[in-house]
């Protein structure tokens, strides 16, 4: 089982902004964030829901290639949601919401373009 991932993010504050904004509709928020100093590597900004940063942007060379994450979302209106708010806040269109059976039936999601390129996902897998 996967405890948290993250992205390495080229303009840290655009990035949390981004973020902050994209991932609401799931529930998530900016829970955590360290400076260098504390990490003694670099900045870092935590996000999760019910209290748990599962998913971290650090502040750094950004990830080459960029990377995929996908968001489980409780249903595809959250999908919906989840794709107009990433927009909304700078995503690039990367795959509007829609039905991917090719995946398996069911598989419903959406894919946007990060700041830096990453290929980020909310997916529901419920009919």
């Amino acid at each position: 089982m996967i405890d948290h991932t993250g992205v390495i993010v080229s303009d840290f504050e655009k990035s949390k902004q981004f973020y902050r904004e994209a991932l609401a509709p799931l529930g998530y928020e900016q829970l955590h964030e360290f400076a260098a100093a504390v990490t003694r590597h670099t900045d870092v900004a935590g996000f999760g829901a019910n209290g748990v940063s599962d998913f971290w942007i650090s502040r750094g060379t950004p990830n080459n290639p960029p990377i995929h994450v996908a968001f489980r979302a409780a249903d595809r209106a959250t999908v919906d949601a989840f794709y107009r708010a990433a927009i909304e806040a700078g995503g690039r269109d990367n795959g509007g919401p829609g039905e991917r059976p090719h995946y398996h039936p069911g598989y419903y999601s959406a894919f946007v373009l990060d700041p830096d390129g990453h290929n980020i996902e909310a997916v529901c897998h419920q009919a």
